[in-house]
């Protein structure tokens, strides 16, 4: 589905109407290619503390170019300012003497990651100062403009070595519906990344199971974790059989078509990976459904179905794997949540409950899994799907326009963001919810 109001705006008089009017003027966003190099132009690295004298190292290893000092003239695709030296108030200006003379030297879909310590590691005016970042990342979000993203990377003390796969990810295409975010690696217990063999195939020889893989966003999460190496086996309803038959078929992957709100689902499940697969590497509970209404009109049976299909059912099929440890060592659980679970929707208190209880679902194990095992969500915006298009014209486009890039995203977007949670690289990546929503103006 085209975005017409976007192509209206590069047209003669769309341009002249948004310059006079201050109309929105969503820039066309880059997206990865299989094939494309990690980052298209030369990433400038500034700031002063732990990672300073890594970080041309780490974006050699991506294939990225980069510089420690401004050339008058030069054009930047990416900004890399290393914040973990920042240990007082007064310092955090030096944020605005890097930043400010280069952002009018930036490409067009310029890439902006400051780096930093997890404020609940460190005290005193270091936790105060590195709190700040967070204020500035997202602001700085909303103004750079020109299909930016601007992303803050807490990184724990010791934990250097496991930033690449998460720099890889946020410096490149791959993330673009993804700013204003915040990203925690090493915070919360001792993983570290594992090596990547091959960065254009991260996921080659893995095992990746996707619920709801038939159509829509789960469609574009199997595709996009098959371009990267994994083998799919993908799962929906039985009404959807024929559809994800083709999808799976396209991948040469291996499909089960069941109910999962069925009480012999997750058994039924954990048998036919362990059975067929040898077990599971990847884990994408994208499975879900809305039956929105107001809370005054709803009723029991509704209510709960959205509960049971959207929370109840992942963490039931995940206990399961888990428990006859069908998820290999190193493996990865990913949830599909919702900027409705964050910041709630007019008449969607179900769907917008479920969801927050896949954020719950993620804290509730981060702590508690072995073996490398991580577990994170993503929590789509405004995604163009055929859903979406089926949306009243008057609230698509304020659910489209009302984000700092002022457009809808795409099922590639989350896709991409589960697939770099996937990576052997993001080890140290746990416990995190990022939103794919083009930093939506609603929830933090």
């Amino acid at each position: 589905m085209s975005d017409k109001y976007q192509a209206f705006t590069q047209s003669a008089i769309g341009k002249l109407l948004v310059k006079n009017l201050g109309l929105p003027s969503p820039a066309k966003l880059e997206r990865y290619t299989a094939g494309d190099p990690l980052v298209r132009g030369t990433v400038l690295v500034g700031g002063r503390g732990r990672l300073a004298d890594e970080l041309p190292g780490l974006l050699d290893v991506i294939g990225a170019a980069s510089e420690t000092a401004r050339a008058e003239g030069r054009r930047y695709k990416g900004l890399v300012f290393d914040a973990t030296g920042l240990t007082s108030i007064d310092q955090l200006v030096e944020m605005q003497e890097f930043f400010t003379p280069v952002l009018r030297s930036l490409e067009s879909c310029p890439r902006v990651v400051v780096i930093g310590t997890p404020p609940e590691l460190v005290k005193g005016a270091e936790r105060v100062a590195q709190r700040a970042l967070e204020g500035f990342t997202r602001s700085l979000g909303k103004e750079i403009g020109r299909g930016g993203t601007v992303q803050l990377v807490y990184v724990a003390d010791g934990y250097e070595d496991s930033l690449l796969s998460t720099l890889g990810f946020l410096l490149s295409p791959k993330s673009a519906y993804v700013s204003g975010q915040v990203v925690r690696i090493g915070a919360h217990r001792e993983q570290k990344a594992a090596p990547v063999a091959d960065w254009s195939r991260p996921l080659a020889g893995k095992v990746a199971f996707v619920t709801g893989a038939s159509r829509g966003i789960g469609e574009e999460i199997a595709r996009v974790l098959h371009r990267d190496g994994a083998s799919i086996v993908g799962l929906d309803v039985p009404q959807a059989a024929d559809d994800l038959q083709r999808v799976m078929k396209e991948l040469d992957g291996d499909w089960l078509t069941l109910d999962i709100t069925a009480k012999d689902a997750p058994q039924r499940i954990a048998q036919h990976l362990k059975e067929k697969h040898g077990g599971v590497d990847i884990v994408v509970h994208n499975a879900g459904v809305t039956l929105d209404k107001k809370l005054a009109n709803q009723t029991p049976e509704r209510f709960g179905k959205v509960l049971q299909i959207n929370i109840e059912a992942p963490e039931k099929i995940t206990a399961e794997l888990l428990e006859q440890k069908v998820v290999n060592a190193g493996g990865r659980i990913v949830g599909v949540a919702s900027i409705a679970g964050i910041a709630g929707n007019v008449g969607q208190t179900s769907y917008a409950a479920s969801k927050a209880g896949v954020i719950g679902f993620v804290d509730s194990l981060t702590n508690e899994l072995e073996d490398g095992i991580t577990i994170n969500a993503v929590a789509p915006g405004f995604i163009i799907t055929q859903m979406t298009a089926a949306v009243p014209f008057a609230t698509r486009e304020v659910g489209q326009r009302l984000n700092a890039m002022a457009q809808g995203g795409l099922p590639v977007d989350v896709a991409e963001t589960i697939a770099w949670y996937a990576s052997p690289g993001s080890t140290a990546v746990n416990g995190n919810v990022v939103r794919v929503c083009g930093q939506m103006m609603l929830g933090a």
